[in-house]
């Protein structure tokens, strides 16, 4: 196999081992953090507790009644918890 040849076939599996992986990690931490940054704002500049972080995270696994019933225990409004668990899921 020529010197060319196998340096082509390295940087091609780099690119896809490498864009493969910014592709799909981002974006499952984005989605969680997107509710939590909503939340955040609502609570006014409050930290999410380990609860609201917990419901985002199961509206991101498709769980969309655990996430409000469990936002809306940590005292947030029904509204800004039914969007955020919609932009968890996103």
């Amino acid at each position: 196999m020529r010197t060319s040849t196998r340096i082509a076939g390295v940087l091609t599996g780099l690119t896809f081992a490498l864009g493969g992986a910014a592709l799909v990690a981002p974006v499952a931490h984005a989605d969680v953090s997107a509710c939590i940054n909503q939340v955040e704002r609502e609570l006014q500049g409050g930290e999410a507790s380990a609860a609201i972080r917990t419901a985002c995270y199961d509206a991101q696994s498709g769980n969309h009644e655990k996430c409000v019933t469990g936002l809306t225990k940590s005292s947030v409004t029904n509204g800004t918890a039914v969007s955020a668990c919609k932009v968890a899921l996103n």
